[in-house]
């Protein structure tokens, strides 16, 4: 089935710019006609998006947070987020491998020196390399003043040692930031964040992680073995890298509701197409009451969640502080996506935990959004420590 940009709320008409609509309508067609063809085989076979990644970045979609003078398509964040809809609405690992690689090349494009953004953000925004972050610890997840990497100078560069967990993209990333521990005893003032190339010694793949739904977004474990990085490559100032990483903390939840959206309405869309067929009683489900009422909380669910990450997308791009309003946007419509495709899979009843139709697919893809950036937990203790401020 096609989840079209004209599915969506048609409100867009009214209050999204000239290239918003044409950022969401490129997006939309490369995921109708490159995407979601393979997706279902891509599921099963776990392949990764190669095919898929070079058409998006043909349309200009890898390189949406890098300026047109290192090659990219430089978006506002609105737009950004509206592509990612549109992508995940199709497959939702895709979603994912194009959300990491993107915001990977954020930071850089943001505190990197022209020498680092040469170097790295042209073949990142043409799709040549894919980034990756490598953040998350076996035991430093939501907390990430907790990472025990450490990074020690040696002459011109520093040898980087520890281990990084559920690194999306990083079995296949040609550009990556790491976040190490320069100062031990300066706390969160000495953790700083290096870019790094995974094709040089000593970054190793542990392992490629099986996992529940979005098989396409490969997550590996990566093991960072005396791993030399040139100084040079220090992304930032000595010691800020916990200050990089918390930037994009609120554009990081914004997308991920963006991405949780649209998997639910993929769901939705799924659903009321299969209750006008499917008959019972003499007429079509939709007819029945009980079905007609649930694709309409469905339906109002799916649009609730949808204004307010654009509303929480347009306070960031107008500079205005949302942390408080990223973590509703992300509690909500990742609440709201996995409820939505529950729904949607007790609409087509049995056929709907077939791998024949989709809806199973977005129950597991899902998923993970209630985890990644910021568990449901964190943001819920983020919305309420700020009712006291």
């Amino acid at each position: 089935m096609s989840i079209a940009a004209s599915d969506t709320d048609a409100s867009d008409a009214v209050f999204l710019t000239e290239q918003q609509v044409m950022v969401r309508d490129t997006a939309a067609r490369v995921a109708r006609d490159v995407v979601q063809p393979t997706a279902a085989a891509r599921d099963k076979s776990k392949e990764w998006p190669g095919r898929e990644l070079e058409k998006m970045a043909e349309a200009g979609l890898m390189g949406m947070m890098v300026a047109e003078e290192y090659g990219g398509s430089r978006t506002d964040f609105l737009s950004y987020c509206l592509a990612l809809e549109e992508i995940s609405a199709v497959d939702c690992g895709v979603g994912t491998v194009f959300h990491v690689h993107n915001m990977s090349l954020y930071p850089i494009a943001t505190f990197g020196t022209e020498h680092q953004k040469d170097q790295f953000l042209r073949r990142g925004a043409s799709g040549e390399t894919i980034g990756c972050w490598l953040l998350t610890e076996p035991h430093a997840g939501s907390d990430t003043s907790a990472i025990k990497t450490t990074a020690k100078q040696d002459g011109d560069a520093y040898i980087l040692n520890g281990t990084k967990q559920f690194i999306s993209n990083g079995s296949k990333a040609g550009v990556g930031l790491a976040l190490a521990v320069t100062d031990k005893n300066a706390g969160k003032n000495g953790v700083t964040a290096f870019v790094i190339d995974p094709s040089q010694p000593g970054y190793v793949v542990t392992r490629v992680e099986d996992k529940l739904g979005q098989h396409t977004a490969h997550t590996a474990q990566i093991q960072l073995d005396n791993y030399r990085v040139p100084a040079e490559n220090v992304l930032g100032e000595l010691g800020g890298g916990y200050r990089i990483a918390m930037s994009g903390l609120a554009d990081g939840r914004i997308a991920v509701a963006a991405q949780a959206v649209g998997v639910a309405k993929a769901a939705v869309a799924a659903a009321i197409s299969y209750a006008q067929e499917r008959k019972a009683y003499g007429g079509p489900i939709m007819d029945l009451q009980a079905v007609a009422f649930r694709l309409a909380e469905m339906t109002a669910s799916v649009n609730v969640a949808r204004q307010y990450y654009l509303h929480a997308a347009r306070m960031l791009d107008a500079g205005l502080p949302c942390f408080k309003e990223a973590s509703i946007a992300k509690l909500f419509a990742t609440e709201m996506a996995e409820k939505v495709c529950s729904d949607a899979l007790q609409t087509l009843g049995g056929y709907g935990y077939l791998a024949d139709f989709p809806i199973e697919r977005y129950c597991r893809d899902v998923r993970v959004c209630k985890i990644y950036e910021g568990t449901s937990d964190i943001q819920k203790l983020i919305i309420a420590k700020s009712l006291t401020r």
